[in-house]
């Protein structure tokens, strides 16, 4: 069963935006954070924003300004504006939450690209 469904990648040219978005499906009963997350070709999977329940959110620091993390229920959205060639990456979406079971998980989509050209 799936359980987060990412959309909204796709080619940009440099200085463009995109949106991305991610829904929980109802089989995570309750959410908690819920985040972005990054991984470029030979490199690490790393930090982009998240989202509390309470609404706090966390940007890695060089993201600060251009991206945009906002959620809706069991929706999180990435607004990204000012897109550079190295933010080209396959982009995951994360939620911390808990099934029927009660019993907390974490987590991922099945990751979608994000080409930004120069």
């Amino acid at each position: 069963q799936v359980q987060l469904v990412e959309s909204g990648g796709g080619l940009v040219q440099a200085g463009g935006s995109l949106r991305l978005s991610c829904t929980a499906s109802e089989s995570i009963v309750s959410i908690n954070r819920m985040g972005w997350y990054r991984q470029a070709p030979g490199k690490q999977r790393r930090l982009v924003a998240t989202i509390s329940s309470g609404g706090g959110t966390n940007y890695a620091n060089s993201l600060k300004g251009r991206f945009t993390i906002s959620r809706d229920k069991n929706r999180v959205y990435l607004q990204m504006n000012s897109l550079k060639p190295e933010d080209t990456a396959v982009y995951y979406c994360n939620v911390q939450g808990r099934p029927s079971d009660w019993i907390p998980r974490d987590y991922w989509g099945q990751g979608t690209q994000v080409t930004v050209s120069s």
